[in-house]
């Protein structure tokens, strides 16, 4: 496995760190979208109410589907936007590992918490 370091990012105040909104919810269910390469649709359970996110793994798990029921951290209050022209993410899976170089894993709760529960 290669690890690529990247340096650390511009300095942010707590105030820039306040308007994101990070919350716990529950993959229900991941789905092929097979006219994507890399695209995979996630029906996630934020207690409260209920999104379609998209992500790229693909070509990053052997079995995308295995990611059902787990929790993860998405950020919930990104502008919904289109996808190859017709599929809409309503937010963004948080991995660790992507910009580094190396297989992403999930940020995932140490214990399961209610859902929409908020991090930070």
């Amino acid at each position: 496995m290669t690890y690529k370091s990247l340096p650390v990012k511009e300095t942010i105040t707590i105030g820039d760190l306040d308007k994101i909104d990070i919350r716990v919810g529950t993959i229900e269910k991941a789905e092929d979208i097979e006219d994507s390469d890399k695209l995979v649709k996630l029906t996630v359970d934020f207690g409260d109410f209920k999104r379609t996110i998209l992500v790229g793994l693909k070509k990053e798990r052997e079995n995308p589907l295995e990611i059902e029921g787990k929790q993860a951290l998405f950020v919930v209050n990104l502008a919904p936007r289109k996808m190859m022209g017709k599929y809409e993410s309503e937010g963004m899976m948080f991995d660790i590992g992507y910009s580094n170089g190396i297989i992403p894993v999930l940020a995932e709760p140490e214990k399961e918490v209610p859902n929409g529960s908020c991090a930070g």
